[in-house]
This record gives C-alpha cells, sequence and structure tokens, in this order.
C-alpha cells in the first residue's frame, strides 16, 4: 500500500472555520490548570483542548492568560476556539463543578492512584492538571473523585504537563466516544 502524505494546505482546507467550530457540540470536559507557569505548556494545552474539542478551560492561580505571544506561538489559535476563563483560586470553581454532577479528576502523582486507562470516568468531567514542579495543590486533591496517572516504566517519574495531559485527555474522551454496553 502506498501512502500519500496530506500536506498543511490540505489538512486546513478541511478544518471548520472558527465560527463553525464555536458552534459545534464541545465534549464534555472541562478543563483546570492549577498553578501552570510555562506560557508554552499553557498554549499546548489550549491546542490538545482544541483537538479534543474540550468545552472549556479554566486558568487559575499563576497560570499565564492569553493574549500573549508566547501562549499564542504553541496554541496556534487555539485561544480563540476553545473558551476559556481565568479564576484566582480553583477551589470554589471545583465546588460549583462538583455541585453541577461534575466528576472530578486530577492528574498527579499520589499513593494509590489510577492508572489513567482503568479509572472509570463519568460524564461531564473536569480533568486538573497542575503545577510543573508542584503538581495540583492539596487543596484540590481533597475535592477530586478521581486521581489518575500515567505509570512510568524508566527512570524518569514524570512527563511533561502538555504531554501526560494530551495522553490522559484522549483517554477520557475516547471513553466518552465509547458506546457503553
Amino acid at each position: 500500500m502506498k501512502f500519500r502524505k496530506i500536506s498543511p494546505v490540505e489538512a486546513r482546507a478541511k478544518k471548520p472555520t472558527l465560527a463553525e467550530l464555536l458552534q459545534r457540540k464541545r465534549s464534555p470536559i472541562t478543563v483546570i490548570l492549577d498553578g501552570v507557569r510555562s506560557r508554552q505548556n499553557v498554549g499546548g494545552i489550549f491546542r490538545t483542548s482544541d483537538a479534543a474539542l474540550a468545552e472549556k478551560v479554566f486558568l487559575a492561580g499563576i497560570t499565564p492568560k492569553p493574549p500573549h505571544r508566547e501562549i499564542d506561538k504553541s496554541a496556534l489559535g487555539a485561544t480563540e476556539a476553545v473558551p476559556w476563563e481565568y479564576v484566582d483560586y480553583a477551589t470554589a470553581l471545583v465546588g460549583n463543578l462538583k455541585s453541577q454532577g461534575v466528576q472530578i479528576v486530577a492528574l498527579e502523582l499520589i499513593e494509590n492512584s489510577t492508572p489513567y486507562y482503568a479509572a472509570h470516568y463519568k460524564f461531564p468531567a473536569c480533568l486538573i492538571v497542575g503545577n510543573e514542579v508542584t503538581g495540583v495543590s492539596q487543596k484540590l486533591l481533597d475535592l477530586c473523585d478521581e486521581v489518575i496517572a500515567i505509570p512510568m516504566f524508566g527512570r524518569a517519574h514524570s512527563l511533561n504537563v502538555v504531554t501526560a495531559f494530551g495522553i490522559a485527555l484522549f483517554e477520557i474522551l475516547k471513553t466518552y466516544q465509547t458506546p457503553h454496553a
């Protein structure tokens, strides 16, 4: 079999316009960035959230906000395509989401965390990722319904937050899109 690569021009031509995209039904997955400090990571998370058609991204605490050149460089327009909001503290937000029946899931290294592929996701869901050094705050972990982790088999104990976020987000999305028996 011969494979033909699609050019960037062809790929862009198949994509919806921003106006069309904003009218689409979004995935019932909300994202919270709890003190993510790197603008490049924020942009990468926006780009990944756009790819999954996440419902909304919340930026909390010290997380940088768009517009910013460094965020835009890695987001590639996703900050315009994904609804977002800034909050000073995520704890009240998480409490509000829980009261609306949203399952709160943190991606974090803790004792007895569930491997991301073995968790039982319910929808709507909210995925929380934390600071590149300190992770998700203990106050938020205490409010979570589930804490997931990505098993690490080599020397590294963690992945870059954007990489880890993408793995977890698309596993949650796969669960949402898979018909349940």
